[in-house]
């Protein structure tokens, strides 16, 4: 299946993984988020998915320990409408957790005076920050109303790890 992609200004290409079958996409700009404030990262591309096709995106497994965000919205849905020249996808990401970055910076005399930044993460343009998959979207449903379905009960909610 091919899908036509447009890359903003800077933006990482996108390949499929070599292991699974997810996308990674990765920040377009830096960002820094302070611990408790939210961010809307761009990932540097637009894309034209296929008519019934929608695409769900989602952290990596290593983000939160990366840079202590989070999803905001825990996955994120784009749907076959969203193809516009200007509909550059997005991670909304809400800071939990400073990670400890230096920043440095050269001083006059050629050495670095480096400070510790513990209240935020730093996202840098080019990391590797979530990913998604593309999915038929879900078909027409009608929802019958019965009684009883005449199956077995299986337990009740969270039975499955039960002796």
């Amino acid at each position: 299946m091919k899908m036509r992609i447009k890359y903003f200004e800077g933006a990482t290409k996108l390949k499929k993984i070599e292991k699974g079958n997810w996308i990674d996409v990765f920040a377009n700009k830096d960002i820094f988020i302070k611990v408790g404030e939210r961010a809307m990262i761009p990932l540097g591309f637009a894309l034209e998915l296929p008519e019934g096709w929608e695409a769900h995106l989602a952290p990596r497994s290593s983000t939160f320990k990366t840079w202590g965000i989070i999803q905001t919205n825990s996955v994120g849905v784009v749907d076959d409408t969203y193809i516009g020249d200007n509909d550059q996808w997005h991670m909304p990401v809400y800071c939990l957790q400073g990670k400890h970055l230096e920043k440095c910076s050269e001083t006059l005399s050629n050495q670095f005076l480096c400070e510790i930044e513990s209240d935020g993460t730093w996202i840098k343009s080019g990391d590797k920050i979530g990913q998604f998959r593309i999915m038929e979207v879900m078909p027409d449903l009608e929802f019958e109303e019965v009684e009883s379905f005449g199956n077995s009960d299986r337990g009740g909610f969270g039975s499955t790890g039960l002796r």
